[in-house]
Parts: structure tokens; sequence; C-alpha cells
């Protein structure tokens, strides 16, 4: 049996070791404002920092900061948690009793002292209870350490993993985790469908396995405790504490601190249970041998303990009298407890256990347990005992002080009354006997010299830069003097003799010039045609976009200023010419409508004979008649028709029904008619026309309507009476109108054209944005994806395209997707003759460019316009720019490249518009965009004045531009279209869908503190639900007869309700629906909320093996296209081709049982006649030709052709069997388009799929491949795409419905709301559906009622960035330009906005890194760039690898490396080659793999996975540069410790508990014992009690949470490059080692199967790999003259090889 379990216990091990390896790195929180909810292993968390490196055991405090900056840490990022202490994980600290102690004290101070939520009621994770809350709860992911103390705890660990897997939980490891200012980043291990599998397979022997656990922890437990206490059982020692407790009580009747009651119960139970233990040994000694006996005798005695006793109880009075200022200048012995003591101390831990597990028993009795994480501090009683035990012996009598003496005689007094068997002596002496408790050592005390720690100060600069920025501080810091040795040392570094070729200060061509240009080559044969075909597929790419016809700009010159913003025309005096334009434009609309008329005039019959046979599809056609239509009163002319034939099919249904259900969709278009003629076309209608429209109401049942509009007689009653019940829809006008024609509600919108707007009426706050780009003013736009915001920015490019051939827009998109999709809209757009060489549109990405810096529209992503703004060289460029247009601004708090949006935001000096749908801090952004534009005004000001100032000069470029420096924001919050939410549930093996009322996702509690969430909007069927189920709910509810549709204000004798009075009617609800909640009615609300609810079928098994059926269901009910989203690269592609083979399978089913045979027989005839037909042009060409030959071959080909056509047919997919609408897009086009991935990775998987409607879209395609897919989506030839969230960024994919079919932590209140708002066409749909299919209920709830995100800073500097402008401020071609602009990246941070404290941080951490730059030789100190200054900021986006990269090649060890086979020749070997690989992989192809995969050593086939270290001469170079980064690190962060806030660092970070006061100055032995007034300043005072000074920060690996934690900044600032990256528990984490392999092995699928990395974005990671290796390739090209320097030819040859082997893939 044990065997078997071992086994089974290690099978469990290999199935979580397997899924470790392919754990996702990711961010945990991306929604700052409320997280997933999700749940923290308590016992994992202890293990995390009790193994912590810088923690002393003992030292409890220190572990309580830990964990609470922890928590505080995972708290300020949004964390929404609960902490989980299982009952049976007490069992696996058998061995360790002092962590049972410090578990209990730690679940006990997050109950008392926090508000966190602790959950300890479940006795294990297998246990029914636990199995409930999780379905109740629904946690998102359980953080949890893959690894315990010992096996037996790791097992434990196990079972919980697998149970949450089960459970559908995801799995979070404490190994690895990282954090930032915004996010934090973790191991992150998928539920899936095989681990909830397994579980189920092997309920019954894991639940067997489990007990066996826990029964052979129960029993090692007893073991551990019998030799201590002999035949006392855990109930007895609870009856003891029970009789001390007891006791205690009767002697303290007032009630104590927990430290005192600690102190006294622990030592008075241990000394009582040390006595029967001596008692013991005594009656068992008789039968021992002398040998044994001599052994005994060695054994500490009563009095040894009584004396350890005394000891801990004046370190407890320390502790009570203390401040914690005072305790952090301790002096720390690292003498450990003889062993003797060491085993006796067991006892006395499992008696401070047993103490604080029954702290209930104090329940009745003022116990103050504010302290219970300062209970111990054995580095403190260590230093006590030092004292008492050598020097005290010594002759050293220091005064213990008044205070202390007192408390320490009160606490041993109340022991010694708590000792009942024995008397355990006075106070004082505190040593009585002569034993030594500590080992004796050679250096018991660890110094805090500040020897070895650097001079403090900064090196003095001479910078204009440097002064502007940081001049406010610069006094109060130190700096070193110029005889300093460091500043000394300053020389120009002495280059490896190797480089005396190298021309280090040559200015580099930047990212733009190695930029692949797209047809450069003009002497190629075929530029011409390719530059052709290019600009063909881009202008039919453009139209797939939008059908705008293309606009011929003509170059205007500036508009004067009052004409620009003259919207509304005044009357002037108009030329000759303006009145002829005028009269010529309405002799074109005249004939214009006479043309319409006729149109309707020929198609009237038939449409009229189409609605009368099919009611439905002649509405079809007559509404894409009036889409085209443009004439008014053809329009009206059409609608009558319609209406005629509505009330026509009413009738007749009406008959035909008699009293049944009734078709209400024939109602519904007859009141759309209806809107549309009272709306639109009233001032054409006729009085025939309105009886006739009350006619048609009549028949509705709408009288009171029908007579407001046209009244009649008395008479007509009866018939109406009768009407009324026959054909009357049976509900009220508004009712109706609400419930079933919510969707089709007239917008408002405005009829008055803008003469700036050719296309549309644009709304109100559309003109607003145009009157932006007229008065030359910046713009932050917020509005809902598709509601028309992104107009403005083409209005925008048409301005500046007409003022000149000069000035330039940019456009600024977030990923290379999106650029070319711009960049087509724009060439479809627009046509413009340029002058020669320039272009209208141009591209500017990593990848590729075209025409970029020659056009006058350039669209680009953030990370490439920032170079152009930072390249010294291209600044005449960037005065030419004239807007940037800033598209899905939000990206500003994202996850990556967030900090370059924030850079070109301050950087550029013209005006602005920053586009986005979700920023749920939009005033506060606008604010700080606005301070931004003041600098730049008083910049402009100051530079206008010295150009004024100067005589002859020539006006500045910057002074003649025109702008204004205001920032407007400008809201819209309305949607174009409703959106309605369903819910998908498998029952009975279909899918089936529930509708989801928004307020269902709400509580009553969320709407108490928050009200309804503003963005939670309700469509009008959705506020008829919400009225009547509050009816229903409360019956006597006083408001529900104002509230009834019928009844209420806006709604009352309206014809035509709008969606604004919709708007107003759910407004009404909502504010009726909050005051319930307010206003007592508290459970009717809830109830209400109760019943909106859908019924929610979880489906056990695999959601994702229905998908088929989920496509197939949303084709019958009309609801493609859809975008499916999902969010694991493979699951997108699964699914996109089990759709596709569950059609193919369908075809199959279906096919005569003799097609293929007839297929195939037919292909064969096929092949021979084409035969025959080749044969007889052969002997045609020859001219043998005769007219019986001629014949043949006429036979030959007909043959041909009807084989041909019969193949087809046979092979034809049928409609049902494909979801491609074939009519949608033409087959040359089709062909075009497939063309464009013939030679693509993925391009006949695409194809195949597109044939069948089907595709996929996620980053790791290529932009082909992507386009592919978009492209045949929009012309609705492909109507299901499966996606990733890639695909919610702007991308223009509109589509009927959205279907999230996967849950992830990147499914948050942002990617929800631009993913969602894809759904619902413009002008095709009227409704977006949205579907939710295997996404957990509270998981939706928390996606609906969420806030989207606030843009918060992320740190905005690194050493690469200020080198950069620093390049920019000595180097730009406008010196005083460069300056300004390098200026304001420094002071206008996000993270520093109104927070001067972070200003000065960033001050003092922009000086730590120019002396960094300096010391590296990388500028000097008038701020110049020197060395290889250019290839390090040329490597910007690998720092610090880029610095460590430089600092190799400077030392030589790249030469010492690249030796050629043989002297003369030019190649190398292929050692060489992988030791450069392998080097350059250390340097830029760093991926993590958690530690615990790494120490199992599990089997590959391919690759070698763990990526090897460094040559040892690379390591060796790597460890100096990394010391001396260390050192100087350590000393700039005491000059900054200055900005700490130490009452903050004097609190507990989460429970803010305060460890101040007095300091004692009465104790000689207390200023003794804290004597380390130097080397503590900046490091926490909680860390200094475990013995840390400032100099250890100049080890390795500091964890951030050694430093101050108020001065902002940490050690991932540091430019280090660690070899090895420990986990916080000391362990390696391996590197990836997939550069290496795939360069040795080339191959994906081993990269996929060894490595465990997906093939499209391990293809991604090679193609970033091999773009360093280029890109470094070209810099030493550069940089070097010697064309046969080793090194450069290594680098080249490099480049090449992998080049190839890339390309085969």
């Amino acid at each position: 049996m044990e065997k078997r379990c071992t086994n089974f216990l290690k099978s469990i091990s290999h199935l979580i070791l397997g899924s470790m390896s392919k754990a996702d790195y990711s961010s945990l929180f991306n929604d700052f404002v409320e997280s997933e909810f999700f749940l923290i292993d308590g016992d994992s968390l202890l293990i995390t920092y009790v193994c912590e490196t810088s923690l002393r055991p003992g030292q409890s405090l220190h572990f309580f900061y830990l964990v609470e900056r922890y928590l505080l840490d995972v708290i300020s990022k949004g964390g929404q948690f609960a902490i989980v202490f299982f009952k049976d994980a007490e069992y696996a600290y058998f061995n360790v009793p002092e962590l049972l102690t410090l578990r209990t004290a730690l679940i006990l101070h997050l109950q008392k002292n926090t508000t966190i939520e602790v959950w300890t009621e479940f006795s294990n994770c297998l246990s029914e209870e636990w199995n409930i809350c999780l379905d109740q709860s629904c946690p998102y992911f359980l953080i949890l350490a893959d690894e315990g103390l010992n096996d037996f705890q790791t097992h434990l660990f196990n079972f919980v993993i697998i149970q949450a897997w089960a459970a559908k939980v995801n799995i979070v490891l404490f190994s690895g985790q990282t954090s930032d200012i915004l996010r934090l980043y973790a191991y992150f291990m998928q539920s899936s469908h095989a681990m909830r599998m397994f579980f189920k397979e092997h309920e019954r022997t894991i639940m067997i396995v489990y007990k066996a656990l826990i029964q052979q922890l129960e029993k090692y437990r007893d073991m551990a405790l019998t030799p201590l206490f002999g035949d006392l059982k855990f109930s007895d020692m609870e009856d003891e504490v029970r009789k001390t407790v007891s006791l205690l009580k009767q002697l303290w009747p007032e009630g104590s601190d927990i430290r005192r009651v600690f102190c006294v119960t622990s030592c008075s139970l241990f000394l009582e249970m040390y006595h029967c233990y001596l008692e013991n040994r005594e009656k068992g000694e008789s039968a021992r041998t002398s040998e044994v006996k001599q052994k005994t005798d060695n054994c500490l005695t009563l009095k040894d303990m009584e004396d350890f006793c005394k000891l801990h109880c004046l370190s407890v009075a320390f502790l009570l009298h203390l401040p914690l200022s005072q305790r952090a200048r301790s002096r720390f012995i690292t003498s450990g407890w003889i062993q003797d003591l060491r085993t006796v101390l067991k006892m006395k831990k499992w008696c401070e256990y047993f103490i604080l597990s029954n702290v209930d028993m104090f329940e009745s009795w003022s116990l103050n347990l504010l302290h219970l994480s300062d209970l111990s501090d054995e580095p403190l009683l260590r230093n006590i005992a030092f004292y008492y035990e050598n020097e005290n012996k010594k002759g050293l009598d220091l005064n213990v002080g008044d205070a202390i003496m007192k408390e320490y005689v009160h606490l041993w007094d109340t022991v010694s009354e708590l000792v009942r068997k024995f008397d355990v002596g006075k106070p004082v002496p505190l040593r009585a006997t002569r034993v030594h408790f500590l080992q004796k050592t050679p250096s018991p005390i660890k110094e805090s010299s500040q020897e070895t720690m650097p001079n403090l100060g900064f090196i003095p600069m001479s910078c204009n830069l440097v002064d502007e920025f940081t001049g406010d501080i610069l006094k109060d810091l130190p700096f070193l003097k110029s005889d300093d040795p460091i500043v000394t040392s300053l020389v120009k570094h002495k280059e490896f003799d190797e480089l005396v070729h190298w021309h280090s200060h040559r200015p580099l061509s930047d990212d733009y010039d190695r930029t692949k240009g797209n047809f450069e080559d003009r002497r190629h044969p075929y530029y011409l045609k390719n530059l052709q075909k290019y600009h063909v597929f881009q202008r039919f790419y453009g139209k797939s976009l939008e059908s705008v016809t293309s606009k011929v700009i003509t170059t205007q010159g500036p508009m004067p200023k009052k004409d620009c913003i003259k919207s509304k025309g005044t009357k002037a005096h108009k030329t000759k010419a303006e009145i002829i334009i005028r009269e010529n434009k309405k002799r074109l609309i005249a004939e214009e409508e006479q043309k319409e008329e006729q149109r309707w005039n020929a198609l009237s019959f038939s449409m009229e004979e189409e609605m009368r046979k099919n009611l439905d599809s002649g509405m079809k056609k007559l509404e894409e008649f009036l889409k085209s239509c443009k004439s008014s009163s053809v329009k009206a002319q059409v609608e009558r028709a319609g209406l005629q034939a509505c009330l026509r099919a009413w009738k007749e249904h009406c008959q035909a029904e008699g009293e049944t259900t009734k078709d209400l969709s024939i109602a519904v278009n007859m009141m759309k008619r209806i809107h549309s003629l009272l709306d639109k076309h009233s001032e054409l209608l006729q009085e025939a026309d309105q009886k006739f429209i009350a006619r048609c109401l009549t028949y509705l049942g709408f009288s009171e309507l029908a007579d407001s509009l046209y009244p009649t007689q008395d008479t007509a009653d009866d018939i109406k009476t009768k009407k009324k019940n026959k054909y009357s829809v049976g509900i009220g006008p508004a009712r109706f109108q609400l419930q079933y024609m919510g969707h089709c509600l007239i917008r408002e919108e405005r009829r008055d054209p803008d003469p700036r707007v050719q296309d549309f009426i644009p709304d109100t706050w559309q003109r607003e944005l145009l009157d932006v780009v007229d008065n030359y003013e910046s713009a932050v736009i917020v509005a809902p994806t598709s509601s028309g915001k992104t107009y403005a920015s083409y209005y925008c490019m048409e301005k500046v395209l007409k003022e000149s051939d000069e000035g330039v827009v940019v456009y600024v998109a977030p990923t290379k997707a999106l650029v070319n999709q711009v960049a087509a809209t724009v060439q479809s757009r627009y046509t413009k003759n340029m002058p020669a060489g320039e272009s209208l549109c141009g591209v500017f990405t990593r990848e590729y460019r075209h025409d970029a810096l020659n056009c006058q529209v350039l669209i680009t992503v953030p990370a490439c316009f920032e170079i152009l703004l930072l390249a010294p060289h291209r600044q005449n460029w960037v005065k030419r720019i004239r807007y940037v247009i800033f598209d899905e601004v939000h990206c500003l708090g994202g996850e990556i490249g967030a900090e370059i949006w924030e850079h070109l935001l301050v950087m550029i000096r013209c005006p602005f518009l920053a586009l986005s749908a979700t920023i749920s801090n939009p005033q506060h952004l606008t604010e700080w965009l606005q301070s931004v534009k003041r600098y730049w005004k008083q910049v402009d000001s100051t530079m206008e004045e010295r150009t004024v100032s100067k005589r002859n000069a020539a006006p500045r470029g910057r002074a003649q531009v025109r702008q204004s420096y205001r920032v407007r924001l400008v809201l819209y919050g309305e949607r174009y279209n409703d959106l309605e939410k369903y819910l998908c549930s498998v029952r009975q093996g279909d899918v089936c869908f529930d509708h989801f009322h928004p307020c269902a996702a709400l509580t009553t509690d969320h709407i108490e503190k928050y009200g309804f969430p503003s963005d939670l909007a309700l469509s009008p069927r959705e506020s008829i639900q919400l009225y009547d189920t509050m009816c229903q709910v409360w019956k006597s509810w006083p408001q529900a007869q104002n509230l009834c549709p019928e009844n209420f204000n806006q709604f009352k004798n309206k014809i035509v309700i709008k969606k604004l009075d919709a708007r107003k009617y759910e407004e009404s609800l909502k504010e009726e629906f909050t005051n319930w909640v307010k206003n007592g009615n508290e459970e009717e609300a809830r109830m209400v909320l109760k019943k909106l609810s859908p019924d929610y079928h979880d489906h056990s098994g695999r959601m994702l093996d229905f998908f088929p059926c989920l496509v197939e269901k949303l084709r019958k009910m009309q609801k493609l296209p859809a975008l499916f989203f999902l969010f694991r690269l493979d699951d997108v592609e699964a699914c996109a081709e089990d759709a596709c083979e569950f059609l193919e399978e369908k075809q199959e089913e279906k096919r005569p049982p003799k097609a293929d045979k007839e297929a195939h027989t037919m292909a064969n005839k096929l092949r021979k006649v084409k035969k025959s037909l080749e044969k007889q042009k052969i002997i045609d060409e020859k001219g043998q030709q005769s007219s019986r030959r001629l014949d043949q071959s006429i036979m030959y080909e007909a043959e041909h052709n009807d084989l041909l056509k019969s193949l087809e047919k046979n092979l034809e997919i049928p409609k049902d069997c494909t979801y491609a609408d074939q009519k949608a897009i033409d087959d040359k086009s089709l062909q075009m388009v497939f063309k464009r991935v013939k030679y693509e990775r993925k391009g006949d998987t695409l194809k195949k799929l597109a044939s069948r409607g089907i595709g996929y879209h996620h980053s790791s395609m290529s932009a082909k491949e992507k386009q592919v897919v978009e492209i045949l989506f929009r012309k609705g030839f492909i109507r299901v795409v499966t996606a990733t969230g890639t695909l919610a960024l702007g991308i223009n994919m509109p589509c009927k419905s959205v279907v999230f079919a996967q849950n992830s932590v990147y499914l948050d209140a942002l990617n929800y709301r631009q993913m969602s708002g894809r759904a619902g066409r413009r002008g095709q749909d009227l409704l977006g559906d949205v579907y939710f299919f295997d996404i957990p209920l509270p998981k939706i709830e928390k996606l609906i009622k969420s806030k989207v995100p606030e843009l918060r800073g992320q740190f905005p500097l690194s050493i690469s960035l200020i080198l950069r402008l620093m390049l920019l401020a000595t180097k730009a071609d406008d010196l005083e330009d460069g300056k300004a602009k390098a200026l304001s990246v420094l002071k206008h941070s996000l993270l520093s906005f109104k927070q001067p404290g972070a200003t000065d941080m960033l001050k003092l951490y922009f000086l730590y890194s120019l002396q960094f730059l300096v010391k590296e030789g990388h500028i000097n100190q008038e701020g110049h760039p020197t060395g290889f200054a250019g290839l390090v900021s040329h490597l910007h986006y690998h720092e610090p690898s880029n610095l460590v990269f430089v600092s190799f090649l400077v030392k030589g060890l790249f030469h010492k490396l690249c030796q050629p086979t043989s002297k003369g020749s030019k190649r190398f070997s292929e050692d060489v080659m992988e030791k450069l690989v392998l080097v350059l992989a250390n340097l830029f192809g760093r991926i993590y793999l958690p530690a615990k995969f790494y120490e199992v050593n599990p089997k590959f086939y391919q690759s070698k996975v763990f990526l090897d270290d460094l040559p040892e001469d690379f390591s060796a170079a790597l460890l100096e540069y990394n010391m001396q980064v260390t050192e100087d690190f350590a000393s700039f962060l005491i000059i900054v410790s200055r900005l700490a806030d130490m009452k903050q660092e004097y609190q507990l970070p989460l429970s803010k508990i305060e460890f101040t006061g007095k300091e004692c100055e009465g104790s000689s032995l207390v200023s003794h014992l804290m004597n380390c007034k130097e080397g503590r300043v900046a490091v926490s005072p909680f860390v200094c009690l475990s013995g840390n000074f400032d100099v250890d920060l100049l080890s390795a690996r500091v964890p951030n949470h050694v430093i101050l934690h108020t001065i902002g900044i940490n050690h991932t600032q540091a430019p280090v490059l660690w070899p090895h990256k420990l986990d916080s528990r000391g362990r390696k984490m391996p590197l990836n080692a997939y550069a290496l392999d795939f360069y040795k092995h080339g191959s994906l699928i081993g990269l996929v199967q060894d490595n465990r990395i997906h093939s499209g974005a391990a293809y991604n990671l090679l193609k970033d790999f091999f773009l360093t290796i280029k890109s470094i390739s070209v810099s030493l090209r550069e940089l070097c003259e010697n064309e046969e320097d080793n090194v450069v030819l290594a680098f080249e040859q490099l480049s090449t090889s992998f080049k190839e082997k890339l390309d085969l893939v």
C-alpha cells in the first residue's frame, strides 16, 4: 500500500511539473480598479517569507513586515483576495514547532489587526465544505508555493493544486514573482480539461492517498512530541494551558498586552514541562548503562532553564519599552545556540504554540492583541545572552534602567507565581549558572563597518540640462572633490588593442536608416511593378475598411483663422464664381432627384409584388433602396409604399390568425415606417397621409395616438373598438415601442449640415472636434467604439494636406496591424499631386518602412516615433510636424511600452488629438497634458524673444507655426447600438442561450456604495423587464403608476418615442431602484436582482468541445458574423480548425456514397483530355492544321469544359457546410487576397479555413496573414473569426456578435469593453449581441459592473533613455530645441504629476544614471556622449544587456572569442558561432523557467532547454560589472534615503501598527547593545532587526523589501544583469535556451515540444533575437574601419546563418 501511495504521489508531482514548464509568466492584475477575486494559500505565504534570505530565524517582527509589504503591494495593485489556512497543514510542521507558533500568530494578526479576509474553517482541500466554498466564491486563481519545507508539505501543496484545477481554479506560483509600480508578475498555471479529467478518474485514489499521508504525519508528530512531553497528549497540554491561563486571569484581573501574557504563560508552562521531563529522565536512569548516565549528566539543569527564561523575560521587557528606531541599531550576534539548548528549545516552542493556539481562552478578559507581530526577537535575546555570558562576566556591569528593570521583575514575579510545582528563584541575578547558551565563535559580532562602502557623493558635472532639471536639490547633495580617486580615474578608458581601428565616436545610423525600406532599390527590374502592386493592394485594403470615394487634395495654403471656424455660414458678398457654383449644385441635385424618382418608378411595382409575397425580403430590399437614395421626396414615397404593404400584410395576418398569437414583426415594420415618415419627412406629409397613418395606428390598437394625429368623428368609435379587438397588438403604444422596437428607435441626430463635412451630418460633439482642429488646439477624446471619433483624425489630415506640401501629421497606433489598417485607409481616402520625391502617406514600424520621412501623413508605432523624436539629426523633420494623433491612448497605462507613450506626449511641440474609448480618469490625464502645454508655451515664448533680439536673424521655424496651447477634454458616452448580453450553457448535449440582464451583475451593496456604473446601459427591452420585475416583487410600489410606460411623462401621446426618451426612462428607473436600496426597501431590491439573474448551468466537461456546436447555433439564429475571443494561442487556432472539421464532416455525411469515386474518375478523364489538348496545340503551332483536326480540337475543348464544370459541381461545398458568403467578394479579388499568403507559414491553413468562412487572428501571425483575415471578414466572406485580445486594439472588424469563449487574467474590464465594443455594425445592425461561453458567473458580473482602469504613471526613466536624452541635448541640429525636449521628458512624468516627492526621487535617479554613464565612459562630465554611447543607445530595447554587451566589447572578450578557423581565413568554426550565440542568448534571449522544473531534470528530445552559463571569461567580466554597479547603487540609495518618510517606515505597512516612541536613555545596557548608529541608513528598520546593514546592499540580488519603501526606488532600477535569477527561496531559475537550441537544430517543433513555447510565440522570439544580432552586426560594421576585423566578420556570419535557418521555418 505504501509503495502504491508513493508512486501515486510521484505521478501527481510529474503532472504538475509538466504544467509548470508551460506556465505563462504574466501580469496578474491588468485592472487597477478591481481585480479578479483570488485566494492566497496561507502556508505558502508563511514558508515563502520564512525562507527569505534577509530574515534571521526567530525575528518575528521582520517576518510580519515582509508579509505585510507583500500583501500591501497586492492590495495597492487592486488585488481582491482571501487567505486560506487548512487545518491539516499544521501537521507538516511536526519538526519545526517554532513555525507553528509563527503560523498561529500570523492567522491571529491578520484576523484581528487587518481587514483581510482569513479562512481557517476548512480541514483540507478535499473536504466537501471547501468544494462548496469554491463553487460559491469562484476564485480565478490560487497563489501557492511549488515546494514545501519538506516532502510532506510539498505533497500537501500538490493536493491543493490538483483539487484547484479540478474546480476550474488556476494556480499562480509564489516562486519567481516580481513586481513593479503597477503590476505583479508571476507564473500562471491554467486549469485544463485534462487536469479535471485526471482528478475525476483518480478521485477515490486521491482520497485514500491523502488520508494515508495525514495519518503518517500524525504519527511523526506524536513521535516528535513523546520524547519531550512523555505520555501527555494534545488534549492534556490544553488542560495545562487552561490552568495557567486561569491562574493568570486571577493575578492580572485588569487584562494585559499579548506580549506580556505570551511571555509569562509560555515561560511558566515550559518550566513546568521541563521539570516533568527531568523527573521522567531520573526515573529511567536506573535501567540505563553508566555510559548513558554520563551523557545524561550533561543535560541542562532546571536552574539553567530558569536563567534562560529570565533572559527571555528581559528581552520581552526590551520589546515593551524600546521603539523600533532604537532596536534597529542593535548589534547582531552571529553565534548560534549550543546543541543541548536547541533540543530543549523545541519543548519551549511547543509550549508557545499551545498557548497561542488557545488564545480564545482569554475571550472574557481584556487582552490587547495589537502586537501579535512582535512576540519574540531571538537576535535580541542572543545579544542579551552574549552580554551576560561574555562581557558581564569579564567585569562590564551596565545599568539595565529603572523602567525596563521594573517591567522585567514584574514579568518574572508573575512567572514564579504561575509555576506551581517548584520555586523558580528571584529575578536577580539574571545568571545564576555558568552554562554558556551561545556557541564559541571567532568573531561573534557582525560588523557594520563603513570601510567597504564607497565614497558617498556624486561626480560633479557641468551641464546646463543637469543644472536646469536638478538645480534646486544640488546644493543639498554630497559631491566628490575633483581630486577624489573616483573623479581622477575618469580618464578615457584604455581600450583593448584590437579596438584601435574602431571609431566609437562615429555617429551610428539610427533605427530608421536600418529598417528595411519597401521598394528602395529603384534599379531593381521589378521596382515599378512592385510599387504599383503595393498601391493597388493598399487601395483594395482601404476600400474593405470604408466605402468612401477617394478625395483629390489640392494645396490651398493656410486659411485665415476667422474663416476656419465659421461653421455656420455668415452672410457675405458672394463672387460671381461662387454664385455659378451654387447654381450648378442646385441643378445637379435636381437632376439626381429626378433620376432617383425614375428609378423608384421602375422598381416600385416589382418591390410591391415582392412585399406582397414575402414581407420580410421585400422590406430588406426597400431598406437597401432607402440607403442608396438621397432625395427626401422619393424617400417619403418609398416609406408610404412600405407602410401600405405593412398594413395589408397585418390585416391579412390578423384575419388568418384570429385570436391566436400574432406575429408582431409586421407591426414593428409598420411602426418603423410611421416613425420614419413622421420624424424625417413630416414636412412632406399631406392631410391624406396623416389620415392614412392615423388609420394604421388605429388598426394596431393605438387609437389615442391616432386621434392626436388626425382626430375623427365619434360615430367611428364602434369601428375603432371592433378593429382594436381584432387587429390590436394587445399592449399600449409606449410599451410596444420599448419592448419590441427598442433597437429601431430613432437616434437624436442633427439635421443642419456642417460645411466642413461633406459625407455626413456631424453630431454636436463631433463639431467640437472639428473646432479643435480648426483652432490648432489639442484634445483628449473619450467616446465609445464605433461612435465616429476617428473622423476628427481624417479631418485633421485633410486640413494639413490642404495647407501645404510641407506640414506633417503623425498618426501613432499601438500595433503594427492597426498601422497597416490606417495607412490603407489614408491611401484609399486621399490622392494628392505631390512634389517630386514626396509622398502623401508613409509607414514606419520596426520591421519595415515606406516613404516615412518624405510623406505628409506618417503612420507609425510609439517606439518608432520615439526614435525619430530622440534622433539628434532628425530635428528638422520633427519641426515639420503640425499635428500628432494618438489612437488608443489608454495604452499609456498598459503593460509594455507605456512609458514611450508618456515620452511622446511630453516631447511633441505641436497640437495633438488623443483618442480612446476607455479611460476612467480623463480629467487627470487632461490636466497633466495641459501642464505640459504650459511648459511648451513658456519655452516657445522664450525662444521667440531670443530670435527677435538677434539682429538680422532669420525668423525661426517654430515661431511661424500657429497653434493654441489649450487642451480640451471631449467626452461622449452614448453608443449608437444597444448591446445585449447572453449566457451560454450546455444542457443535454446542446448549447443554450439565456438573456443576461445587466442589473443581474449588481448587488444592493454595490448600488448603495457606488450607485449604478456610469456605462451600465440598458436596452429599452431591458428597461421594461426591470420595471415589470419591480412591479412583481413590490405589489404596492407607490411609483408603479408614474413609471408605467404609458403614463411616463416623456412618452405621453408620443407616436415617435426616440432613443433619448427611452434613455430618460431608464435613468428614472435606475434612480427609483437606487432609492429602494437607500430608503429601507433593500430586501425588495435584492429580490428584483435575484429574479433578473439567469439560470446558470455549469458544465462539468470541456466546454470548448462544444465550440463547433456554438458556432452552428449562432448561424441558425442569424447572429453571424461573429468574433470569438480566446486568450491562448493554441486554442485560438484549434477552435477555428475544429469548426472547419465539423463542417467537413457534415459535408462528408451529405455526399452521395459514390461521389468520391465519380470525382476521381472525372479527374482522370480531365487529365487525359488536357494532355490531348496540349498535343493538339503543339500540332497547331507547327502549322499542320486541317479542318478535321480543327473539329477534333473543338471537341476536346468542349469535353474539357464539360468535365471541369461537372467536377466543380461534384466538389462544390453545400451552402449549409460553409459559413462563407460567396457573393461577398468576386473570385478575382479573392484570389488576389489569397496570393498574399502564398509563401507565409500559415498560408495554406488560412486558405483552407477561409474557404469555409472561418479565420483566426493573433499576435504571432505575420502582417499579411492578419490582413487576409481582416479583409475577408470585413467584406463578409469570412463570418467566423477566433482571436486573442490583440484584435481589441482599434482593429476595424465590426460584427453582429462577440463571444467570450475563454476566461483569462487578460479578460478584464478594459479588454471587455474594447472587445464587446466590436458587436453591432453601425449602419447594418441596430443591436449588438455579446455571448459569454465558459466564463464563470461571478466573472461576468465583475466585467459588467467594474470601471475601466485609471491611467497611472509608470517609472518613466531608464539609463538608456537618459543617455538618449543627453545625446539629443548635446548633438541635436537645434541644441536649444533638443534641450527643451529632454527637459520636458524629465520634468513631466505622469508618475510625478502633483507628486513633489516623486519628482525629487526622479531627480536623484537622474543624477545616479549620469554618474553611472560617466563611470562607464558613455558620457563625460560636461554631459557629452563618449565611447560607445551610440551603440548603447541603439540597443536601448534591451537594457541592461546593452550596457553589459558594450562592457564585454570594450574589454576585448569578443575579439578573444572570435578567432577564425585558420590564419587569414574569414570563416569561423561552428563552435565559435555556438559560443557567440550562447553569450548573446544570455544577454538578449532571457526567458526564465520555474526553479522547480530545473531541479527535477526532465527528459528532452531535441533541445537542451536549460541555457548554459556564460564562458568563464565573460562570467568573470559580468561579475566585475555587477559588483561595480551594485556598489554605486548602494551608495546612491544611502544618499536618496533622506527622502524617506520615517514615520511610515516605523509602521507595519498594512496594519499601520506603529513601533515608535521615546527612546530609552536611562539604560547604559541598552546603549551598549544598540550601539550601531552608523551603516543603517538605506535599510528598513524592520529589516535591520535581522542584522541587515547598508553594507548588505553590496551583496548580490538584494531583495527590494530590504530598502526603505517610501523612497520609491528599489533594485529593479539598478542596471545589473545577474547571470542567474533566484526565487524568494534562493533557488536558481534557469534561462530557456530556445535561441541556442534553435541555432543548433533549426526546428520550431523542437522548441514547442521541449522548450514549451507556442510555435507562433517562438517564431516571434527568434525573429526579435535575429533583429538584435543584425542590429549589432550593422553597428559594428559602421564603427570599425578595418574591413577584416574578426568580431565584425563573426557577427556578419552569425547574422547570415541565423537568417538562413529562420527562413527555412
